[in-house]
């Protein structure tokens, strides 16, 4: 087992879920890192395993095709070392005989960072659930409109 600091409360979990939609053979696979609050790392496990099978579900799109997301297995699981605040390490990797090439090429301009991106509608198949959907239209007509940005993990709703 790795080193557990003593009084270690919080772990990084990275839980992997499939999506898959009747009719496409395409599948989504998203992997979701959650922090896990936790007195051991038997009890992190515990605890990472539950929440993971807590978002298996079924629901219907809005085409009224059947969408199965369904817990698949963790990826990971990491004790946080440190407490949480700002600054605070959440993980680290470690590789060594690195050239620095390769160094380079680990590195991201500011615009190429994730939370820098763009946000863009969704490739694969809509996996979105038809019935929140439909109440999001009622409560923001306007968006029926923009269904491809409504459809987007990021997309975040009008302020009322």
């Amino acid at each position: 087992m790795g080193f557990i600091p003593k009084g270690a409360k919080w772990y990084l979990a990275d839980i992997v879920e499939e999506i898959r939609v009747d009719g496409d053979h395409r599948n989504v696979v998203h992997t979701n890192q959650t922090l896990i609050r936790a007195d051991s790392p038997d009890e992190a496990y515990r605890k990472a395993i539950a929440l993971g099978k807590r978002g298996n579900m079924k629901h219907k799109n809005l085409e009224g095709k059947m969408v199965t997301i369904r817990f698949r297995g963790l990826r990971d699981l990491k004790v946080i070392h440190d407490e949480l605040e700002h600054g605070a390490e959440i993980s680290f990797s470690e590789d060594i005989a690195v050239s620095e090439k390769r160094i380079r090429t680990w590195i991201s301009s500011m615009r190429k960072l994730a939370v820098f991106a763009p946000i863009q509608a969704p490739s694969g198949p809509n996996y979105v659930d038809g019935e929140i959907m439909r109440e999001l239209y009622i409560r923001f007509p306007h968006l029926k409109n923009k269904n491809k940005l409504a459809r987007t993990k990021a997309w975040n709703p009008p302020k009322e």
